[in-house]
C-alpha cells in the first residue's frame, strides 16, 4: 500500500440540514474526513480551503458559490501541498455545491499532476449526491484512475462509519 492523502473542502457555520439551517462546529464533510483518518493513521490530512472566506450567511455563501461557478473561478488556496508525488491515493472529500464541486476543489485539482494517482471521492450533501463532480474530476486528471464516488448524507456524517469504513477499505487496496 502507498502512501495515502485525504484532502478535503467543509464549511463550517451555517449550513441546510435536513430541510433548516444549523449552525455546525464542523463542516461535515470534516467529520467523515476525520472518521477516515481515524481508519488511516498513517494518511496524511489536507483541508483545502480558500483565501477568501464566505459570507457566515449560508444563504449568501451558496449565492457566492453559484456566481464562482457560472464565472468557472477557480478561487485561490491558503494553503498548497508542495507536491503530490509521494501519494498513490487520494481520498477527495466535499460538499456538493449547485451539482458539482466547490470551485476550489477544481483549483486544488488543476494545481497538480494526479497522473497515475487514484482518486477516490466522497460528497456529503442534503439529497443530491455526487451530482456531477465525478465526470469532471475525471475530466480535470486524465491519467487519474478515479474510481466511484460515496455519496453520504450530510445529516448523517457523524454516523457515517460503515461509508468512512468503505473508504478506508478501498484505499488499503492496491
Amino acid at each position: 500500500m502507498g502512501k495515502i492523502l485525504i484532502a478535503y473542502y467543509s464549511r463550517r457555520g451555517e449550513n441546510y440540514v435536513n430541510g433548516s439551517i444549523r449552525n455546525l462546529k464542523l463542516g461535515n464533510t470534516e467529520v467523515v474526513a476525520a472518521k477516515i483518518k481515524e481508519l488511516l493513521p498513517n494518511a496524511d490530512l489536507f483541508h483545502i480551503d480558500t483565501v477568501h472566506n464566505y459570507s457566515d450567511s449560508y444563504m449568501t455563501c451558496i449565492e457566492e458559490a453559484k456566481q464562482e461557478l457560472r464565472e468557472q473561478a477557480r478561487p485561490e488556496m491558503k494553503e498548497r501541498l508542495d507536491s503530490i508525488d509521494e501519494y498513490d491515493t487520494i481520498i477527495l472529500g466535499y460538499p456538493n455545491w449547485w451539482g458539482t464541486m466547490p470551485m476550489v476543489c477544481y483549483t486544488f485539482l488543476e494545481s497538480y499532476d494526479f497522473t497515475g494517482k487514484r482518486i477516490i471521492p466522497f460528497c456529503t450533501n442534503e439529497g443530491s449526491g455526487m451530482g456531477s463532480s465525478e465526470r469532471f474530476i475525471k475530466k480535470l486528471c486524465p491519467g487519474a484512475i478515479v474510481l466511484n464516488g460515496t455519496s453520504i448524507h450530510g445529516a448523517e456524517a457523524a454516523n457515517a462509519d460503515y461509508e468512512a469504513r468503505m473508504i478506508a477499505k478501498t484505499a488499503k487496496e492496491v
